[in-house]
């Protein structure tokens, strides 16, 4: 590996790695102190990077592992991800399609985060981060497999739950 470089070699992850906290999180300024503290670690272990397989894949353990070490120090994970909401492609469907569509992101948020924390972490770095199966593996470190099981299952949890509440009452 070429001279270690913060700029060009840390900063490209800045954005996922804030993603990633703000997932176990739930808090914007939490979010960002766990993405700064994980890369002054990263960045301070530089002269072993060469010992490392990914750095990327290093940076998203440290951070998980702050974020979570955060958020269970932390009671209160009231926080709401509806500023969010905005993030969903808007076609030019009427206001009733829209406020459909609103809502039922607005419950696949709250059954995310109602998630078993391995469970949110897996489906944050496949489907939010979209990270192979192999990366997702080796960030959390558990097996292939294991990311394949439990992705499923958490993904089959919010369907059923979606199913649930929107065959309420027939």
């Amino acid at each position: 590996m070429n001279k270690p470089d913060f700029k060009n070699d840390l900063m490209p992850l800045k954005d996922m790695l804030f993603r990633l906290a703000m997932r176990i999180t739930l808090d914007r300024a939490e979010a960002e102190d766990v993405t700064e503290d994980t890369l002054i670690r990263v960045w301070n272990k530089r002269d072993e990077w060469s010992k490392i397989k990914s750095v990327e894949a290093y940076a998203m353990t440290i951070c998980r592992n702050l974020a979570l070490d955060r958020s269970q120090k932390r009671e209160a994970m009231n926080v709401s991800l509806e500023e969010h909401d905005n993030e969903a492609p808007d076609n030019d469907d009427g206001p009733h399609e829209k406020m459909v569509r609103s809502e039922r992101l607005r419950w696949v948020h709250k059954f995310f985060q109602e998630l078993p924390e391995k469970q949110r972490t897996v489906m944050q770095l496949r489907d939010i981060e979209e990270k192979n199966i192999k990366e997702t593996a080796e960030i959390i470190g558990i097996s292939e497999q294991d990311v394949k099981v439990t992705l499923f299952r958490a993904r089959q949890t919010i369907r059923n739950k979606l199913q649930k509440l929107e065959n309420y009452g027939l």
